[in-house]
């Protein structure tokens, strides 16, 4: 019986222990989307299964907050006021994403952020590859709760010996075109294949913008640079398996994931 009782209260110990180192680690999980459509690929989420995780989110008492509420936060230091706060991003601007994800955040009244690529908005039309919104399509969503960000000009690499003067027409031009379509100003960027570098976040400061997005990739573990926020892809399988929808939310997800460079 002793023994039993020792080996219990290692157990509770253990537990207690993992529970206070986990949970100062926890960070308002931010999700990456690509595609909303029932292509197959890992970019691809279908619209039912998208239909689905939002409405998990809202019976699940999810507080769908805006990128930048969690910057502010960031920024400013200021305390959650929940562990059930989650923001919704999408990447490269598709037009499926006018189609079907819009739709159902407007039903859902969720806010979210949409990084574009400049040269390549409207490209696509008449069944020549991938379709891309129109300039008309994103000022419907930037007038009604989706925020535009930028995704750069000609979805630019940052990675390695990286053209700075390029680099800084790719940031500069980008946020100057998408404001003087959308008339609002651009305040989000997202680096191309999450690839950065140290002077990379300070040319996206200097460039004006309050905060940029990677993939998983980046420097610092936790969500404490906002020039660097990693993201959790969301895939189409992520609803066939709750649990794995639920760990994307957990606020812990990205403690366990292996780190990867930025470049």
């Amino acid at each position: 019986m002793k023994k039993i009782l020792l080996i219990l209260s290692l157990i509770l110990i253990l537990a207690a222990s993992f529970a206070l180192w986990l949970f100062p680690r926890y960070t308002v999980p931010i999700l990456m989307y690509h595609n909303i459509g029932n292509e197959s690929g890992s970019f691809y989420v279908s619209p039912g299964n998208f239909l689905r995780q939002m409405k998990y989110l809202k019976n699940n008492g999810y507080r769908v907050i805006t990128l930048d509420e969690l910057v502010g936060n960031i920024r400013d230091k200021t305390p959650l006021r929940s562990r059930r706060q989650v923001v919704i991003t999408f990447d490269d601007g598709y037009r499926d994403n006018f189609q079907y994800a819009y739709p159902v955040l407007k039903k859902f009244g969720f806010p979210a952020t949409i990084f574009v690529v400049t040269d390549l908005v409207g490209k696509g039309r008449n069944g020549q590859g991938k379709e891309f919104a129109s300039w008309e399509e994103i000022n419907i969503m930037s007038q009604d709760g989706i925020a535009i960000g930028s995704h750069t000009k000609t979805h630019f690499n940052f990675a390695g010996g990286m053209d700075e003067q390029k680099a800084i027409e790719e940031l500069v031009s980008s946020k100057r075109i998408i404001e003087e379509k959308i008339g609002l100003p651009v305040e989000y960027l997202c680096y191309p294949s999450g690839s950065f570098n140290d002077r990379t976040k300070e040319l996206a400061l200097q460039a004006g913008y309050k905060g940029a997005c990677s993939t998983n990739r980046g420097f610092v573990k936790l969500n404490r640079d906002r020039y660097e926020l990693k993201r959790i892809k969301v895939t189409n399988s992520d609803t066939l398996k709750p649990f794995s929808f639920w760990a994307k939310l957990s606020g812990y997800y990205t403690v366990f994931k292996k780190d990867k460079k930025p470049y």
